[in-house]
């Protein structure tokens, strides 16, 4: 998290106004349009690599039908370069302006959706779009809750995203391990989470906009960071839900 978000946290007024007005919708809206935007990016983005093969087998090995059989070396590096991209910009970026969070938001996007290709060449079309409407339907209704909620959700968030390192950490020992039921585990424990975050980041959102007040600059910043945590939250739940819900292709 940025400087900038830890100050909005910090600053958030204990009284803060709850009624929902024009200024808190037109923010609200800014991000869930830049999400989707993002969402709409990240798959024209996915299904070009899946679709070129130039690009494809730099990336991925696949059968003669184009099936995912794993990952080259630079697709390993694909995979892992979002999150890396995340934890760096933590550090280097401590007081982000609205063309930094942005290029930072659109970079993300990208590499996610190139990386995401894997779940193209992996799974049947038609199982990818049933559990994308299933994940936006869940989204939707998640992020409503923490729209909502007069529950301040500050300690689940904080429980959460210690989960969210926990999951990560099992994740990268399970590639050693291969271990089928510890899979199941962490995709389970994944869709919870991330599930959870959905409305954490909504309502953490909703409070930093009135934290910024009329700082049109921050307002920027702050739209830009709640479309990328709001685009990670439904990318990973839609992540773990297609573990379960995906149909392998042959």
């Amino acid at each position: 998290m940025s400087d900038f978000e830890r100050g909005s946290a910090r600053s958030i007024p204990q009284t803060a106004d709850m009624s929902i007005d024009a200024g808190l919708r037109a923010f609200m809206l800014g991000v869930y349009n830049k999400m989707a935007l993002g969402l709409v990016v990240s798959a024209l983005v996915a299904y070009a690599v899946a679709s070129i093969p130039a690009i494809r087998d730099i990336l991925f090995v696949v059968s003669d039908t184009g099936a995912f059989r794993g990952y080259t070396i630079l697709g390993m590096v694909l995979a892992f370069a979002p999150l890396a991209l995340v934890l760096i910009s933590g550090f280097a970026m401590r007081n982000p302006s609205p063309a930094g969070s942005a290029a930072l938001y659109w970079g993300i996007v990208s590499l996610i959706g190139a990386s995401g290709a894997v779940w193209v060449l992996r799974y049947t079309g038609m199982s990818i779009a049933t559990t994308f409407l299933i994940t936006a339907t869940a989204f939707g209704a998640l992020s409503l809750v923490g729209y909502t909620t007069k529950r301040d959700l500050t300690g689940m968030g904080s429980f959460l995203i210690m989960g969210v390192w926990g999951l990560l950490i099992a994740s990268v020992v399970n590639i050693f391990l291969k271990a089928p039921m510890l899979y199941w585990i962490i995709n389970a424990a994944g869709v919870l989470i991330f599930a959870g975050l959905t409305a954490y980041d909504t309502q953490r959102l909703k409070m930093t906009y009135y934290a910024i007040g009329g700082d049109e600059a921050g307002k920027a910043v702050a739209t830009n960071y709640g479309a990328l945590s709001l685009y990670l939250d439904f990318i990973n739940m839609f992540q773990f839900l297609l573990a379960f819900l995906g149909v392998r292709r042959d």
